[in-house]
């Protein structure tokens, strides 16, 4: 049995369906969120980093909260005998140096799964040396960084079957979960001012005043909103909305999004016509190209249920045939070979 350390952020509690596949393949895991925080270090964040980013000033140097000495006394305490980085690029060379071992201590692989573009995050190439084998859900980022000479393979995001939620009754919303960016904003308006009953959550759309503090905010658009969703009440939303909404920013990933839509039987209404590798357009989700054809949409997933039901049903089996964290570690898996 290995013994598999975790490192993640917190992230919506996705290291715990990593954590879970793993074991599934008969891993012993313990998982590691570096960035988890009580309220004293939250708001210690907030005073040393966010708020001098907001002034246009530079954050306060080195680290801080010590994310990177927690990570080392980690693995210290285990000694894992493998270690599976999920971002993570806020960790200092003392973890890479604890993972090289020494002549008396074996030296600990270990791979890194990037589930954001390579140029959101401070990691270099000196770095990305250091690991075993990269992941990355980016095609463009794989591209670049096998022609750089690095072992890296496209391993998309995923769906955890093991939070489905329970079945019940149908809402004629549309909804989108996440954040708020200009273009998602955009069509979620053309979308209400349409009329098409539509509503947004997340901490960047609710009017809560302190959702308003926490994301130093106060403007919100003028469309229905809820607040942030834990995972799996999000997923009990999107299963009985009408349609759900995926629309990408700047990304040549897939959203996390993508594979959850389908995986809760909800009917998926995405951006990108380039989902064809992943799902077939039309059969198990559908493709808009502009906010008129959004509006299409989001009309017809109310007006023909049986269209609707038919995406609901393929598109969840082709998630659950191909797209799950099961079928993702074993990818992972691959790289420690």
């Amino acid at each position: 049995m290995t013994r598999l350390l975790v490192v993640s952020p917190v992230f919506h509690g996705y290291s715990r369906s990593i954590a879970a596949a793993f074991e599934r393949r008969g891993h012993e895991v313990t998982v590691h969120n570096y960035d988890a925080r009580g309220t004293l270090h939250r708001f210690w964040h907030k005073a040393s980093v966010e708020l001098p980013a907001r002034l246009g000033r530079s954050a306060h140097a080195g680290d801080p909260t010590g994310i990177t000495a927690r990570v080392v006394s980690a693995v210290r305490e285990l000694r894992p005998d493998r270690v599976l980085v999920v971002k993570g690029d806020v960790l200092g060379d003392a973890f890479y140096d604890e993972l090289d071992g020494t002549a008396t201590r074996p030296r600990i692989g270990r791979v890194l799964w990037l589930y954001d573009e390579l140029r959101r995050t401070r990691y270099d190439h000196d770095t990305l040396a250091r690991y075993d084998g990269i992941a990355s859900y980016s095609p463009a980022d794989t591209a670049t960084l096998t022609a750089d000479g690095f072992d890296v393979h496209h391993v998309p995001l995923a769906y955890d079957p093991a939070l489905d939620p329970a079945p019940g009754p149908r809402s004629i919303e549309a909804v989108f979960v996440g954040a708020r960016y200009p273009s998602r904003e955009r069509l979620i308006t053309q979308l209400y001012l349409a009329g098409v009953p539509v509503r947004a959550f997340g901490r960047d759309w609710s009017r809560h005043p302190y959702d308003r503090g926490r994301t130093w905010s106060w403007r919100r658009p003028d469309v229905p909103v809820g607040r942030d969703l834990p995972r799996r009440e999000a997923y009990a939303v999107m299963a009985a909305a009408s349609a759900t909404l995926n629309i990408h920013g700047d990304q040549d990933g897939f959203t996390m999004r993508t594979f959850e839509a389908c995986g809760v039987g909800g009917v998926q209404l995405i951006d990108r016509a380039d989902v064809a590798g992943l799902y077939e357009p039309g059969v198990e989700l559908a493709v808009f190209a502009d906010g008129d054809e959004l509006v299409d949409l989001a009309q017809r997933a109310v007006a023909d249920p049986r269209w609707a039901e038919s995406l609901r049903v393929a598109g969840r089996a082709r998630t659950l045939a191909e797209h799950t964290f099961d079928h993702r570690i074993r990818e992972l898996e691959q790289l420690w070979a």
